[in-house]
């Protein structure tokens, strides 16, 4: 029977200093004053270009990211594989909008595919839409807006790269994600990627969109979608997160003066997300899940559902994901019972990674229970190891 208390499975890959340093950044981040603190700290010493690897690197780095370099990636991957759980290799650089930054991503996540391609332990590929463009022209073709003539270049160009990524994942055979962005892009980058879906996905999922279940609307576009791809005949891919910008979002749509998109409610999130994952398993003939959370119910859920309709435990329609560096009780678990399981494994030179490590403090300090919860398995792990049992 499926459990995710078993600390020592959750924790076989972690020696014990691994397991320290884990314990000693999880009671970090839970103090809120001290994230805050770092956190302007950090910005700081990245607006003057202070150095600050050798301080970041062998901690909050090193535990949340697998590398500068997808070479440096590998002995995590290997690592993660001995355990069953394969990875998701994420170049994780952000806020970049020149084009020779944007080049520079395309051909980091185009070599980042060619590098997936025949390693069993990367399954798949990932890219994040709003690195491949401007925000600004990705806002205007959002809502419709009148492009000037070098924004429609622009806009073609963001096309091209975008299918430049999906054409290269189709070729080498691998499975793409096409990360979700805030509400004020989503629409544009729904109806492109929609567009590669019709393209790509005639004999199998390649290209996958992703939800964001705390958006209210996101469970009738799911049907709206399998509709259209009864209709066009291609196969749907899609990624289940429940969302990541929901504070930004409801501040936007206040300030803006139009109706929030987010759920009213946590409870509204999950029931959506939950009925989402139901609804493509009804569906599994026409679509591939791939469950992204950190939510212990809707893992049960899944993989109650899988079972119950007879279902292999490693059918390649359903995965299950998480970041590196947390749940790895659910991964773990997951995988040593033998579901498919991926770890989203990030990136990139320090100091372009370092947005993406803040938000991860920021979120395990914001989220109810999450830092608590890391520290409560760690804590029990380590009383386990002392004690040898």
């Amino acid at each position: 029977m499926l459990s995710f208390d078993n600390t020592q499975v959750a924790f076989q890959y972690k020696t014990d200093h691994d397991l320290n340093r884990a314990y000693l950044l999880f009671k970090t981040i839970a103090n809120n004053g001290l994230v805050k603190t770092g956190n302007a700290l950090v910005n700081m010493a990245l607006k003057v270009h202070f150095p600050i690897g050798w301080a970041v690197k062998p901690t909050i780095y090193s535990h949340f990211v697998g590398g500068e370099t997808k070479q440096e990636c590998l002995p995590v991957i290997e690592t993660l594989g001995r355990y069953g759980v394969k990875a998701i290799l994420d170049f994780s650089v952000e806020g970049t909008e020149s084009e020779q930054d944007i080049n520079a991503a395309l051909e980091e996540t185009l070599s980042a595919i060619a590098f997936a391609k025949d390693r069993s332990g990367l399954p798949f590929a990932v890219f994040k839409p709003t690195a491949f463009t401007n925000e600004r022209v990705l806002r205007k073709l959002n809502y419709g807006q009148a492009l000037s003539t070098r924004e429609k270049a622009e806009a073609e160009a963001f096309r091209h790269r975008v299918e430049a990524l999906c054409a290269a994942a189709a070729k080498a055979d691998l499975p793409i994600l096409v990360d979700a962005e805030d509400y004020c892009f989503q629409r544009a980058i729904d109806e492109l990627v929609e567009d590669m879906m019709a393209k790509f996905n005639r004999e199998k999922p390649i290209v996958f969109n992703t939800l964001q279940m705390y958006r209210h609307d996101r469970l009738d576009y799911l049907k709206a979608l399998h509709d259209k791809a009864l209709r066009e005949n291609f196969f749907l891919g899609i990624k289940f997160v429940r969302g990541a910008y929901m504070e930004k979002e409801r501040a936007r749509a206040k300030e803006g003066g139009y109706p929030s998109p987010i759920q009213p409610d946590k409870a509204s999130t999950d029931r959506d997300y939950n009925l989402g994952l139901m609804f493509t398993l009804e569906h599994i003939d026409r679509i591939s899940t791939f469950c992204g959370t950190h939510n212990e119910d809707s893992c049960h859920l899944l993989a109650r559902e899988i079972e119950r309709k007879g279902l292999r435990k490693d059918d390649p329609r359903i995965w299950f994901s998480q970041l590196y560096g947390m749940s790895d009780h659910i991964s773990f678990n997951l995988a040593n019972e033998g579901y498919n399981v991926a770890k989203y494994l990030p990136y990139g030179p320090v100091k372009h990674v370092m947005p993406y490590l803040l938000r991860r403090a920021q979120e395990n300090t914001a989220t109810a229970g999450q830092s608590s919860r890391e520290l409560r398995l760690i804590t029990k792990e380590k009383q386990r190891r002392r004690i040898g049992q």
